[in-house]
């Protein structure tokens, strides 16, 4: 929000800092209501609905250029602040790309959009293992939804009864695999990690395990 002020500053626009906080708790609670519904939006309409939580009639105020400013600004934080990888994924994708498997990835995004995630996985050397890549903001579904589990399926000819997909939520990654007829390795780091719903083909402690669980399946 430093950055959008700034921004609309140098449009000419002055907002508070205030104002500017407030439109973002506003703006969370009308994604989380989109969320709910499985449906995403791309990160040019979070930035919308901040500008219209903050009032004033923003959108009107500023041009093309400050726009798309503010959504770089948006996508941000994750490069400046990036997360944690798993240290088991790099050898994990390394030794399943070795044996000949199709590799996508299907995620939900959250405040940061999938062009930012698809940086930080190249900064991490991790995107080359990826022949697809499924973000929810791109393509407007979210998982559990079985509709991105088959569009990902898709975009690489692939048949859900010889896939398997891996995650760690029992509603999101669980629940909606096998909604789209998929096989589930669930990552569960914890022991106390309550299982809801469906239960998983094979359970792992972390991305180290997969190769072992993957054979295990004879998904191939």
């Amino acid at each position: 929000m430093d950055d959008f002020e700034q921004i609309l500053a140098g449009a000419g626009v002055r907002v508070s800092r205030r104002a500017l906080d407030a439109a973002y708790e506003a703006s969370g609670r009308e994604l989380g209501r989109i969320w709910r519904s499985y449906r995403d939006v791309p990160v040019g309409r979070h930035v919308s609905v901040i500008l219209e939580a903050a009032g004033r009639d923003l959108l009107r105020q500023i041009g093309p250029t400050e726009t798309s400013a503010l959504v770089e600004a948006y996508a941000r934080p994750a490069l400046l602040v990036p997360p944690a990888v798993d240290p088991g994924a790099r050898a994990a994708l390394e030794a399943l790309a070795g044996r000949g498997y199709t590799i996508v990835l299907v995620s939900n995004t959250m405040r940061t959009p999938g062009a930012t995630l698809r940086k930080l996985l190249d900064r991490f050397g991790l995107l080359g293992f990826f022949k697809h890549t499924t973000f929810s903001d791109e393509v407007g579904i979210r998982k559990p939804a079985p509709a991105i589990f088959a569009l990902s399926l898709q975009a690489v000819g692939a048949d859900a009864g010889t896939a398997v997909h891996v995650g760690d939520d029992p509603v999101l990654d669980v629940d909606g695999a096998r909604g789209a007829g998929m096989r589930v390795i669930q990552v569960r780091t914890t022991s106390g990690q309550p299982t809801v719903g469906q239960r998983a083909d094979a359970v792992i402690g972390s991305l180290a395990d997969l190769p072992a669980a993957v054979a295990h399946l004879d998904v191939g």
